[in-house]
């Protein structure tokens, strides 16, 4: 699953829920601080895969015509110009790689700022991050699955995608985020 905008908060504090509570990792300075820099790396990933997003759809738009013409799926040729264009913008599309470099960046950004000592491998430290991002995704999709049936259980019925729908499910996630200790 693809992390999106809306997810940054709560990926960010798994993953310093997780340091934190790591027997090998000591956390040097203020939670906040890491929080910041964490959040900053994933908002920034987001941030290079929208100008990608955006050229990639500049360029349809410049090729509408000949797109048209030749009756070529816009959808399947949107993926293509991105996966070429992608390098040009440092995006990697796949999905593990892509939640891989991540755990580098932020790990490289918790080392270069004095923010954590750990007294084992690089990679161990990098795989708790990665894992943090991957089980956060993984329990979205579950949480959001008990969310939408409670949603659909109550008796006056929300339209999926109205403002109420919307406050009703984000209050209800965070309830299932702070049963699940991730709040």
């Amino acid at each position: 699953m693809r992390i999106r905008l809306e997810h940054v908060p709560y990926i960010t504090n798994k993953i310093i829920l997780d340091l934190a509570n790591s027997s090998f990792i000591q956390i040097k300075d203020d939670l906040e601080k890491l929080n910041k820099s964490v959040k900053e790396i994933l908002e920034s990933d987001l941030a290079n895969e929208k100008r990608l997003d955006e050229r990639a759809k500049e360029l349809l738009e410049e090729q509408e015509d000949e797109i048209s013409f030749m009756q070529v799926d816009r959808k399947n040729m949107f993926w293509l110009v991105k996966k070429k264009l992608a390098p040009e913008f440092g995006v990697i599309l796949n999905t593990e790689d892509r939640h891989n470099n991540i755990s580098h960046q932020i790990l490289n950004e918790l080392i270069d700022n004095d923010f954590i000592n750990f007294d084992v491998s690089e990679n161990r430290v990098r795989n708790l991050i990665f894992q943090s991002i991957e089980a956060y995704l993984k329990s979205y999709e579950e949480l959001e699955d008990i969310v939408s049936s409670k949603i659909s259980n109550y008796k006056r019925k929300l339209v999926p995608g109205s403002s109420e729908y919307e406050l009703v499910f984000e209050k209800l996630y965070q309830e299932e985020l702070k049963k699940k200790g991730i709040l």
